[in-house]
């Protein structure tokens, strides 16, 4: 049914007789001017409303145009959109196509909003944010990204971490490096210039980051081996002379015998652990890493069968090239690792941690070793819970857990043992892919003549005080 207001056909609906309409007119529709009517609802509520629309001819067909719904909005907004569709169907435009288009330029518009944004953003990635996504998604070290971390947080965050990237430059990076080289750091430089390059390079094959080196990869610019002195090397060749060699045990019995006499033994500067000493022989007599040693469980320690077993898991490699060792013990080394079961064979592992079920930090000896040996050291600041002194210093040079596994390899090589079996018994990748497919023996025989061999010269070394007579021999 339709309505029209008092004033009659041809009149407008007045504010007054819009609010008296009831909830009896549902369904009918409310004549206004112009074409303009409006359709009287009810919502859930029971409140009364009138959705108003315009109709037209169009295509010569009845159509409608929305104008908005009162109370929700004013008569006046809803008689001027009637007018300006009204005024758009003059002009031979579709009034409702062109509300269409006014949403879409209104679409467009924060789009574009939302995307200058997102380009901004984008533009404020800085270092830090790279790093993060980097550690995340693209590398993967054996250590669990420990090292990268350790590094990047030290010596490449606090100075390059809130750089945009897009404003990294190659002097930022060198800059950095050589502050670090400057702290007596070189070998840490160097490394630090290998995975920053790796990361950057990672990003450059990447969205956003492509993007944001467009002007290239700075770190392609900075050659980091011409900052560093001309004398430097990576690779280390310190070895222990047979007197190092002595006066490391001495050295080892005299603080274990200045502590046992001490009358106050809180006064006393406490000597290495035994299980620390141990280890550090074990290194030398065996040529195994000190962080294979440090992990080693007892279940694959076999002391009747005199073997030690190193699983693939635990030894240094690249992913899917890693192999078990299995060493055999001299009888050096099986003293050792005897007097070691002494002290903790009713642990899981050979070298527990102090708290926990674990293995102690791959780390402890090496800090244990350099903390002993602090002239070395271009430390400015006292580290907080550890020893400090130079208990440990042998020669003129510092010395490394790692050294003592070159040292007995150079052992072995003056012992006149082949080349490739002193390899072999450091674990080593040796011969042509070929080679490891079809040549499969494991040289069990002669390694471990290679161990018994060494284990009888550092016992005479360590027996003997005629080191004149022992290096002549």
């Amino acid at each position: 049914m339709t309505r029209y207001p008092k004033g009659g056909k041809g009149s407008k609906w007045t504010i007054k007789e819009l609010n008296a309409v009831s909830a009896d007119w549902k369904g009918d529709t409310l004549s206004d001017t112009e074409g303009l009517s409006g359709d009287v609802r009810v919502a859930s509520s029971g409140e009364v409303f009138f959705a108003f629309r315009y109709g037209f001819r169009w295509l010569d067909k009845k159509a409608w145009h929305y104008c908005g719904s009162y109370p929700s909005a004013d008569m006046a907004a809803i008689r001027k959109e009637r007018d300006k569709a009204r005024e758009l169907v003059k002009a031979g435009i579709d009034p409702r196509a062109s509300k269409i288009a006014v949403k879409i330029e209104a679409q467009a518009a924060v789009n574009a909003i939302i995307k200058a944004d997102e380009q901004q953003r984008t533009e404020a990635l800085t270092f830090n944010d790279l790093y993060q996504t980097w550690i995340r998604d693209g590398v993967s070290r054996a250590d669990g990204n420990d090292y990268i971390i350790r590094t990047f947080k030290k010596h490449a965050l606090p100075s390059l971490g809130k750089i945009e990237v897009r404003h990294l430059t190659e002097h930022h990076l060198r800059d950095v490096y050589r502050a670090i080289i400057a702290a007596g750091k070189t070998p840490t430089a160097v490394e630090l210039s290998k995975d920053i390059g790796q990361m950057l390079r990672w990003g450059e094959k990447r969205k956003p980051w492509r993007a944001l080196m467009i002007d290239g990869n700075p770190s392609e610019l900075v050659d980091v081996m011409k900052l560093v002195a001309n004398d430097y090397t990576k690779e280390r060749t310190r070895q222990l002379s047979i007197e190092e060699i002595v006066k490391l045990q001495t050295i080892f019995t005299t603080m274990d015998q200045e502590y046992a006499d001490a009358p106050q033994k809180y006064e006393a500067e406490r000597p290495m652990k035994q299980e620390a000493q141990i280890a550090l022989w074990l290194c030398l007599g065996t040529l195994c890493r000190i962080g294979e040693l440090l992990m080693t469980e007892w279940k694959h320690v076999d002391l009747e069968q005199r073997t030690w077993f190193i699983p693939a898991a635990n030894t240094k490699g690249q992913r899917g090239q890693k192999r078990d060792q299995l060493i055999y013990l001299s009888d050096f080394t099986h003293a050792k690792f005897s007097q070691l079961h002494a002290l903790t064979g009713d642990r899981l592992f050979a070298f527990p941690a102090k708290y926990n079920e674990g293995h102690v930090c791959i780390k402890t000896i090496s800090k244990q070793v350099g903390d002993r040996q602090v002239k070395f050291k271009s430390r400015t600041r006292k580290l907080q819970f550890r020893i400090e002194n130079n208990s440990l210093v042998v020669g003129d040079v510092e010395w490394t857990p790692h050294d003592l596994r070159r040292t007995g390899a150079t052992m072995m090589q003056k012992l006149k043992i082949s080349r490739e079996v002193i390899n072999l018994c450091q674990n080593h990748v040796i011969g042509s892919k070929v080679d490891r497919v079809y040549l499969l023996d494991d040289y069990a025989d002669e390694k471990r003549a290679a161990w018994e061999k060494l284990g009888d010269r550092i016992e005479a070394i360590l027996s003997s005080s005629n080191v004149v007579s022992l290096k002549a021999a």
